[in-house]
């Protein structure tokens, strides 16, 4: 476990994390899907994931706030609010006392609905109850260590990041560091102690930031889809079982790849069938770049923060991860309840490199 890179550490405890209170808000909220259909508590707005409640929703109350306020608020303009409106979470207009014929979007008002705020009344809580279970889980020990290690790397950033990731798109390389606003410094919202799921955000992001300074490619893609690849070609339905994210997500990363010179699409050989995915010389040397810069920032994160920081994160992950026939592990707290969608599909035999969060909902691994 030593040689995983610290942002594989940080993205799988964030993904099993967020999977682990995405699973307990869907058992506890109506709601509907489309593999499950309406919820046992009846129909509800489309479900959705942790980044809908930690970067909108918790923004958001009937009065009202501006979209860019909420934007401010949120730091991030990657929100999938048009998707919380289709799907009955908010809703998006002109202030009832504004005459004007057209309203600049960032003055309309985002309101929550009736739905919506019922919504937030479960989200509420349950970044606290996950981080219950993995204290009776891991010990409170491991968890204070884990909680101790990622504030004092939060705290020295510099950075006034979202309490989530951004909705990537990785059409469009899914850089980080372009969907942020820069925010307006702490607000009301961070006076509260601050939750274990945005400490492996904000942590996991200002790593992101750092990475993506020095390549082209994002770590998203970088990641997950272009580090199983290879010149001799992977079929495409073994990517989202070597990578742990969705087939939808790796169909984006591909997609950019070969855009961008760096893939190629080619039948398999007989007597195969479908298609294989290989790496172009440019694909081969941007994965070498990839491995050169998570290398290179790690070690920068060391001169920056000191080795003793670094080293006491690292050891507080490594802890969480287990290997085969270990207990606990990170995989634990992933069995879904029995009428939730994840008990429906076959689940991805490993955890991301790295969340691919989509517009889909913003589950973390792309589903």
């Amino acid at each position: 476990m030593a040689d995983e890179a610290l942002p594989t550490l940080l993205s799988r405890a964030l993904v099993a994390f967020t999977i682990e209170l995405d699973n307990e808000f869907e058992h506890r909220s109506p709601h509907r899907t489309t593999v499950a259909g309406a919820s046992g508590h009846g129909s509800g707005p489309w479900l959705t994931s942790l980044v809908m409640w930690a970067n909108v929703l918790r923004y958001v109350d009937p009065a009202g706030v501006s979209v860019g306020e909420l934007h401010a608020r949120a730091r991030t303009t990657r929100d999938s609010l048009t998707g919380l409106v289709r799907w009955g979470y908010v809703t998006v207009g002109p202030r009832p006392d504004d005459g004007r014929d057209r309203v600049p979007r960032d003055e309309l008002m985002v309101r929550t609905t009736r739905r919506g705020e019922a919504a937030q009344e479960v989200w509420r809580p349950l970044d606290g109850v996950i981080e219950e279970r993995w204290t009776a889980r891991f010990g409170a020990e491991a968890v204070g260590r884990l909680r101790d290690g990622l504030a004092d790397i939060a705290s020295r950033t510099g950075l006034d990041l979202p309490r989530y990731l951004p909705v990537v798109v990785p059409t469009q390389n899914g850089r980080s560091g372009e969907l942020l606003t820069g925010g307006r410094g702490p607000g009301a919202d961070d006076v509260a102690p601050v939750e274990l799921s945005t400490l492996l955000a904000r942590v996991l992001l200002a790593f992101t930031l750092d990475f993506e300074r020095a390549t082209k490619v994002s770590l998203p893609i970088s990641a997950n889809t272009l580090r199983v690849l290879d010149g001799a070609g992977v079929p495409v339905r073994e990517l989202p079982p070597r990578t742990g994210v969705s087939k939808e997500a790796n169909a984006m990363a591909v997609g950019f790849l070969v855009r961008h010179g760096c893939a190629e699409l080619v039948a398999a050989p007989p007597p195969g069938r479908g298609r294989l995915v290989r790496l172009t010389t440019k694909g081969l040397g941007a994965q070498r770049t990839y491995r050169r810069v998570l290398a290179g920032t790690e070690k920068d994160w060391v001169a920056r923060y000191g080795r003793p920081s670094v080293d006491d994160l690292r050891r507080s992950l490594e802890a969480l991860q287990g290997d085969p026939g270990d207990s606990p592990t990170l995989r634990d707290g992933l069995t879904p309840y029995p009428d939730g969608w994840r008990a429906r599909v076959r689940p991805l035999p490993v955890l991301p490199h790295y969340p691919m969060v989509l517009h889909r909902g913003g589950y973390p691994d792309g589903s």
